[in-house]
């Protein structure tokens, strides 16, 4: 007999364990798929940081290359400022240097070939002192959003 209610008490001892396999299952499921949204979240994050350094490069690109241009070419005060300057986009009359520049500005940076308040801002003072900002809206951005780069040089004779 004792062995019979051995029996029986070991068989209510392992009824309160029912279904626990189950819940842990379950909780194990609901932690991985935390995780697996963690992931997809973070990757999201990577790939609008990443646009946004490739458009910042180009911006850094962009800048130094007019900067060149204006180095290799005649770099008086005034002729820097004829050809050059835009201090409120969009001007009314850029010069020859400036014009060329922004088509290679409008074609690198989003938003700024469609929306004339993006256009490059290229400020030059009496001393020769070049401040270039650059402004951008990627694709994804809303309307009142943008990015800028600005660069200061100096210019001398």
């Amino acid at each position: 007999m004792k062995s019979h209610r051995s029996e029986r008490q070991q068989r209510a001892a392992r009824r309160p364990q029912r279904g626990m396999m189950l819940i842990e299952a379950l909780i194990a499921i609901l932690i991985f798929s935390i995780g697996i949204l963690g992931i997809v979240g973070l990757q999201a994050t990577a790939v609008q940081q990443s646009s946004d350094a490739r458009y910042r490069s180009q911006a850094a690109e962009l800048a130094q290359r007019l900067l060149g241009r204006m180095w290799t070419g005649d770099r008086t005060t005034t002729t820097l400022q004829t050809n050059y300057s835009c201090d409120a986009p969009p001007c009314s009359s850029p010069g020859t240097g400036y014009a060329a520049w922004l088509a290679d500005v409008s074609g690198a940076l989003p938003g700024v070939a469609t929306d004339t308040s993006l256009q490059p801002a290229v400020t030059i003072d009496s001393a020769g002192v070049v401040i270039l900002t650059l402004y951008w809206r990627q694709p994804s951005d809303d309307a009142a959003s943008r990015h800028q780069y600005q660069v200061q040089s100096q210019i001398s004779q």
